[in-house]
């Protein structure tokens, strides 16, 4: 008895200290940049995090980045599944020859609308589109992920469709860069992106969703590749449909934590639940991006707020109209969005 009492407590204060390095790594970020100012618009020669958008009032959210001119061909005809992501995804290709990503499920919708918000203020964004219904060729007889959204006829439903990768108008990915080191921490640019994930609550910031793309000038383009995880509350919860892709959610989120006179703490991204520490890495991967809605300085945050502000309420409401949501829908978050561009600029 003495025995497993003692396993007992052995077991508990392993925890305990897992839960201390959690807390202590997840802080210490937040430390580190808390002198983090107005850096210089471009750390590194050569490197791109973000590029005049020039007339903001102008840019069409609802074909986005890639234009109507580079709308899919349909229908597109089936590849490859691609195993990995929490969403099932695969590789189609048009009735032109073009390569695209085919992702279904809950991130579909929002990522439509993200990638569009960020492209239209001068982040980099992938060019992509959304389809209620799209008709693939060559399904296999049965999908690993994703089949209940196939249906008879080769039809399958709520599909968003990315220029892939590879393809000729799509830069190569490079690699990856980290939240915590890349050239340009402590930039404007830098911290205006750190903004723009609490705006459209994109609380998945782990570096296997960022993207290094050399363009055709050969620069080095730093992008938030996957920001399927928006539009709903704060933080990784129990479930997707809650977490991600949510109007109720990201209406009723609290947007804004804390105003110092010099930074703004944003209530993205939360700590996953509790009980996710049983899974240690995960659990850790999320806790320790904790400070990137923390301490961004005010003034930063109100260059942010001067570009979305330029953006109109139908522009906003094209971006949602885009990812084929509904009226209603569209009703609820673009106010909750508006509501949010308005507390930025009354800082």
């Amino acid at each position: 008895m003495r025995n497993r009492a003692l396993a007992n407590l052995s077991s508990y204060r392993s925890i305990a200290l897992c839960l201390l390095l959690v807390s202590v790594a997840a802080a210490a970020p937040i430390q580190a940049h808390a002198q983090d100012g107005n850096g210089p618009a471009v750390a590194r020669s050569g490197a791109v995090l973000w590029s005049d958008p020039g007339d903001i009032r102008a840019r069409d959210l609802f074909y986005g980045p890639g234009g109507k001119e580079h709308l899919p061909q349909l229908p597109v005809k089936f590849e490859k599944e691609v195993p990995e992501g929490s969403n099932p995804k695969f590789d189609v290709v048009d009735g032109q020859g073009k390569k695209w990503r085919a992702k279904v499920g809950f991130e579909a919708q929002p990522e439509t609308v993200a990638a569009r918000l960020l492209w239209a203020v001068g982040f980099a964004a992938n060019e992509n589109y959304y389809f209620p219904d799209v008709v693939v060729t060559d399904l296999p007889p049965k999908l690993h992920r994703g089949q209940g959204f196939v249906h008879p006829g080769g039809h399958v439903s709520g599909v968003r469709l990315q220029k892939h990768a590879g393809g000729k108008d799509k830069g190569k990915r490079e690699g990856t860069w980290a939240w915590k080191h890349n050239p340009f921490v402590g930039t404007r640019e830098f911290n205006g992106l750190r903004v723009m994930m609490a705006v459209i609550s994109n609380w998945d910031l782990t570096t296997q969703n960022t993207a290094i793309r050399e363009d055709r000038e050969g620069e080095e383009v730093y992008e938030v590749s996957d920001v399927g995880s928006s539009f709903g509350k704060t933080g990784r919860g129990w479930h997707d449909a809650t977490s991600k892709n949510n109007p109720d959610g990201y209406s009723k989120a609290k947007f804004i934590a804390k105003v110092t006179p010099e930074y703004v703490d944003f209530s993205l991204p939360t700590r996953p639940p509790f009980l996710f520490i049983f899974d240690l890495k995960m659990y850790y991967e999320y806790a320790s991006a904790h400070w990137i809605g923390r301490h961004i300085p005010r003034g930063d945050v109100k260059w942010v707020a001067s570009l979305l502000s330029q953006l109109s309420a139908q522009q906003i409401r094209d971006a949602f109209r885009a990812a084929g949501y509904t009226p209603a829908q569209i009703d609820e978050y673009t106010a909750a969005l508006q509501d949010r561009i308005a507390k930025l600029n009354q800082l």
